[in-house]
């Protein structure tokens, strides 16, 4: 096994682009007086802001060799067609005939820069402001080496969840609270199942396991699922296997006879549904009587626009880390408050999950995610869509992928 091919990606909320490919749109500018510079710019401000250029400074400035420099302003936005002659807002138009300017349509990058490289090439076509990302969620700025180890471990055992004893594969899901590195649910595809009385499949349980150096109190049994692997392990059978993996064809159900199959179909339920429904119920088993308007807990919105206190309200993560590390003896005990949903807990996926999957996450406000093999069809995470970069949600996760070329799990296509 070689380690030293395991990675960490992290995957942004926007797909990478080229410095030198970065999007752009036009614009109208001038040359102006410097004299006038403070005056053209209060007025422009008013009459056309540049709402979704912010990154964008107004003025840009050139230094002649003579010494005396040169200021360029902003007017305001020209469409994709437009050309000098066609007309400009009457307002910007005022400001033209008033200062006896040369209007001009030059091009801007459209976003602000995601790093100094783009910064740096956005400054050659106009002057625009960089502020380096900053995170509150750790991993994105690179893991520790006891970090990635806990993350490799956790990676694994969901590798070994979804391996039947015949070395096919489903998706698995795994919610881990890295607090106090324990597993809070785990499971499997259940969108279909087969018969128990057919000779072409089995039934297994796989108890609540946990790795080798954490430690956890929960009740083991709290989260043991049926999960159902084919037994034949041709190559027809691995490719209806693959197809039957939830988030790579949310369809395949449909596709199915199921009046001459031995099989029944729930479309809903992935392996992210399923562990959430798990973890669900873990916290109604800890937390008996306790009820959605309880006060301990609530939503930590840190990517809402919103001034509503009901969407700012803070986790208590003491009783997040509290909730894990109670035993047996005291699980029935109301002292301590129910946690909000997964709120502070990461997910280990063996596919990136579908849109269904990915905004599930969202709402139950999932720290991290972690999957081992993108989803090209489907996937929102990355592969087609970044659902952690919509801006609209009042929730965004990190997302990163695992790799780990020694597990010798031949999935990518």
């Amino acid at each position: 096994m070689n380690k030293q091919l395991q990675q960490i990606i992290h995957i942004p909320p926007n797909p990478p682009v080229s410095p030198t490919h970065q999007p752009t749109e036009k614009v109208y500018a001038a040359l102006i007086e410097p004299k006038h510079a403070n005056t053209i710019i209060r007025r422009l401000n008013q009459i056309a802001p540049l709402q979704n250029l912010q990154h964008l400074k107004r003025i840009q400035k050139k230094q002649l060799q003579g010494g005396k420099p040169e200021l360029y302003v902003i007017l305001c936005l020209a469409s994709e067609n437009e050309t000098q002659s066609n007309r400009m807002p009457p307002d910007v138009e005022d400001i033209v005939n008033s200062y006896h300017l040369t209007p001009f349509i030059t091009e801007v990058n459209k976003y602000a820069a995601l790093s100094k490289e783009e910064w740096e090439e956005q400054c050659k076509l106009w002057p625009t402001s960089y502020h380096p990302p900053t995170y509150n969620i750790p991993g994105i700025t690179g893991f520790s080496e006891e970090d990635s180890k806990a993350v490799f471990n956790f990676m694994k055992s969901t590798v070994e969840l979804a391996k039947s004893g015949d070395h096919l594969i489903v998706n698995a899901a795994m919610i881990v609270d890295p607090l106090v590195g324990q597993i809070i649910a785990s499971a499997c595809d259940e969108v279909c199942s087969w018969h128990t009385g057919t000779s072409k499949a089995k039934t297994e349980t796989s108890d609540f396991k946990h790795l080798e150096g954490f430690t956890s109190h929960v009740d083991a049994n709290i989260t043991a699922k049926d999960i159902t692997f084919l037994s034949n392990g041709s190559a027809n059978n691995l490719q209806q296997c693959y197809k039957a993996v939830s988030c790579l064809n949310p369809w395949w159900f449909a596709q199915q006879s199921l009046h001459s199959s031995p099989c029944y179909c729930h479309p809903l339920r992935h392996a992210a549904i399923v562990a959430i429904e798990a973890s669900a119920a873990r916290d109604r088993h800890l937390f008996p009587g306790s009820g959605h308007n309880e006060k301990t807990y609530g939503v930590d919105c840190n990517s809402s626009s919103s001034g509503s206190q009901a969407k700012r309200q803070r986790v208590d993560l003491e009783n997040v880390k509290n909730s894990g590390e109670q035993d047996a003896n005291t699980e029935g005990s109301n002292s301590l408050g129910r946690p909000y949903l997964c709120t502070g807990y990461d997910i280990y996926l063996i596919w990136e999950p579908c849109a269904m999957c990915a905004m599930a996450l969202v709402h139950q406000r999932i720290r991290r995610i972690f999957y081992a093999l993108p989803n090209p069809e489907t996937g929102a995470l990355g592969s087609i869509h970044r659902l952690q970069g919509e801006k609209s949600l009042n929730h965004h996760y990190a997302v990163f992928r695992v790799v780990m070329p020694e597990l010798e799990f031949p999935l990518e296509r």
